[in-house]
């Protein structure tokens, strides 16, 4: 076990600094908030009757959330689709709300999702820092919001998230009694984010549950179960995990998992013990049977791996039960990333990849 004295000597390999960025995620959840209320909607303000949210990697995980977020809050005015890939699904017509995202505002995938929706769709926005992608917002006539640089994208996961979701909730795209829930939510969220930044940051995993996490973590595979409803956690947990620790991670939903997935713990069975595996629980489940389907999951797998974890959401309301889980899986992979003796801001595979994509246009 690590103790917090040599823990301590882990920052050293934070070369980046990710450590302010993920202790100042509070004031970011504040600075995202602030532009919500200020952004710009499509100009075309009649209801649509769904909305394609386009991006990639950590500008995409915004949109997985916001999905999520408006499935909590019982939001059906719309569907809601994230697109990642360079075309799009099919079905897009005038009235079809689309959304480009992209931090950098160069994903090539975005732009040319954007650039196909722009012959089927007048609803249109985009969402960057600047690049490409907002020379053509402004070039087209396409509204824009533009959020601070500097940052990593998944590192930016609350300027991605919060002022797309205000313009929605703001100028009428969710209906009266699910846009007053949300937005009392949105309010009162980032104080509660304060505390757990407070307890994050250590590095004492007598303390420190994401420390602590990360210790259980090291060495092992870790596979993630969740509802539905935090399928964009779920998400987040492996993609910080795997960008941040370079540990490999995977996960799925239950209950779809239970009818094909949980068939295959048995081979290869001498890798078996390497895994484990994290419940991701929250206060109330979508359906009543989900709880009673973890309890059957816990007595079947928990025997054959490693060693089974939950990791139960906390907060009073569905926002803040999700952002909680996004600071802990943040904080986790972090400290995963420096036990591992890693950088948790390098991406040197990601980078190598975009390289050859250049290279090869």
């Amino acid at each position: 076990m690590t103790t917090s004295i040599d823990a301590c000597s882990l920052l050293d390999n934070d070369t980046h600094n990710m450590y302010e960025v993920l202790k100042n995620f509070p004031n970011q959840v504040r600075e995202a908030i602030d532009i919500g209320a200020k952004a710009p909607y499509f100009h075309e303000k009649d209801r649509f009757r769904t909305l394609i949210f386009s991006g990639m990697g950590g500008s995409a995980i915004g949109g997985d959330l916001i999905r999520c977020a408006l499935q909590g809050y019982g939001v059906d005015d719309f569907m809601m689709v994230v697109n990642r890939g360079y075309n799009l699904p099919s079905g897009v017509d005038n009235h079809t709300a689309f959304i480009a995202s992209s931090y950098s505002g160069n994903t090539e995938e975005t732009i040319a999702s954007y650039r196909a929706a722009s012959t089927r769709t007048r609803r249109r926005l985009c969402i960057a820092t600047g690049g490409e992608l907002a020379r053509s917002a402004k070039a087209d006539n396409v509204p824009l919001i533009t959020i601070p640089s500097g940052l990593q994208p998944r590192c930016a996961v609350g300027y991605s998230f919060f002022p797309v979701l205000l313009t929605l909730a703001l100028h009428g795209a969710i209906s009266a009694d699910a846009r007053a829930s949300l937005l009392h939510s949105v309010h009162h969220l980032p104080k509660a984010l304060d505390e757990l930044a407070e307890k994050y940051r250590h590095p004492d995993p007598a303390t420190n549950p994401a420390f602590a996490l990360a210790e259980k973590l090291k060495g092992t595979i870790p596979v993630f179960y969740s509802s539905p409803l935090l399928e964009a956690v779920n998400l987040r947990w492996r993609g910080q995990i795997q960008e941040n620790a370079k540990q490999v991670a995977f996960g799925n939903i239950v209950p779809e998992m239970n009818h094909n997935e949980i068939n295959g713990w048995v081979m290869p069975s001498e890798l078996m013990k390497n895994f484990t595996i994290v419940f991701l629980g929250m206060t109330q489940q979508p359906h009543a049977r989900i709880n009673l389907r973890f309890e059957a999951m816990r007595n079947i797998l928990q025997p054959k791996v490693h060693q089974l974890l939950e990791v139960n959401a906390e907060g009073e309301t569905f926002l803040e039960q999700m952002f909680m889980q996004v600071m802990l899986a943040d904080w986790t992979s972090y400290w995963l990333a420096l036990l591992n003796g890693l950088d948790p801001s390098e991406i040197a595979d990601i980078t190598a990849l975009k390289n050859y994509m250049t290279d090869k246009s």
